[in-house]
């Protein structure tokens, strides 16, 4: 199975932006959906954002559309998460996950992804 690093994580005011990213080695990172999920303290983990691994399809939670945008350098086996005016409420752990399925709708589903990230931290201060 395929390993996940993620990077990009730090300190952010409201309204900024940072760049996540996920290094995956150890597997055929084009044969893989990926997506990002996120945990806040004492909260479950969440979904965010879907890509899939043929003609790139994604998938946004409604919280983040329109400021998240998620891709995929299958030539670097490389995943990213732009994220742009930030909130306090997009403080969490993000992580990137690798699953086997095909269909972007359901990528949604924790239970589905077979390779995890260690995650990476995203503060974003008032």
């Amino acid at each position: 199975q395929v390993q996940l690093v993620e990077s990009g994580g730090g300190l952010v005011q409201a309204g900024g932006s940072l760049r996540l990213s996920c290094a995956a080695s150890g597997g055929t990172f084009s044969n893989y959906g990926m997506g990002w999920f996120r945990q806040a303290p004492g909260k479950e983990r969440e979904f965010v954002a879907a890509i899939s691994w043929s003609v790139p399809r994604t998938l946004y939670a409604d919280s983040v559309k329109g400021r998240f945008t998620i891709s995929r350098d299958n030539a670097n086996n490389m995943l990213y998460l732009q994220m742009n005016s930030l909130k306090p409420e997009d403080t969490a752990v993000y992580y990137c996950a690798a699953t086997p399925a095909f269909a972007i709708a359901t990528m949604t589903v924790r239970d589905g992804y077979v390779s995890w990230g260690q995650g990476t931290q995203v503060t974003v201060s008032s």
